[in-house]
C-alpha cells in the first residue's frame, strides 16, 4: 500500500496520496469559501488506504453540511486566495468554475490514472459513476 500511495507517473508530479489530499483540500476549501465558513484543517498524514478513504469520507461529510442557501446568490462575492506569490481575488462564480472544479477534476483524474497504472481494474464508468454519487 505504501508503494502505491507514493506512486507517480513522472518524478516532478505529486504521488497518489498527495493527489487525493490536494483534491480534498480544494473541494473542502472551495465549499467553505463559497459558504463563508471556516475551512476544516487536515494534517496530511494519510499512509494507508483506510486513512485515504477516511479523508474522502470526512470531506464529503463536510461538503454535505453546506446548504444551498449558504452559497446561492453569492456569485459576485469576492473570494481571496492567499498565495506565496501574492493574494488572488476573483468573483465566487469565477472561482468555482475556473479554479475549484478544474482542480478537483484534475487531481481526481490523476488519482484515477495512477490507480490504473499500478493495476487497479478501473474503467471509465467507475470514474463517471463514482463522481455522480
Amino acid at each position: 500500500a505504501s508503494v502505491v500511495l507514493q506512486s507517480r507517473l513522472f518524478p516532478d508530479m505529486f504521488p497518489l496520496v498527495k493527489q487525493v489530499q490536494v483534491a480534498t483540500d480544494i473541494a473542502k476549501g472551495g465549499m467553505a469559501r463559497l459558504a463563508g465558513v471556516e475551512i476544516p484543517k487536515y494534517d496530511d498524514i494519510e499512509a494507508t488506504f483506510a486513512a485515504v478513504q477516511e479523508r474522502l469520507d470526512t470531506t464529503l461529510a463536510f461538503i454535505k453540511t453546506i446548504s444551498t442557501e449558504q452559497v446561492d446568490g453569492n456569485e459576485a462575492k469576492i473570494i481571496t486566495l492567499v498565495r506565496k506569490t501574492g493574494d488572488v481575488q476573483m468573483p465566487a462564480l469565477q472561482y468555482l468554475q475556473g479554479f475549484v472544479i478544474p482542480n478537483v477534476y484534475f487531481h481526481t483524474v490523476t488519482t484515477y490514472n495512477l490507480l490504473r497504472h499500478v493495476g487497479v481494474p478501473l474503467g471509465k464508468l467507475d470514474f463517471i459513476q463514482g463522481s455522480a454519487q
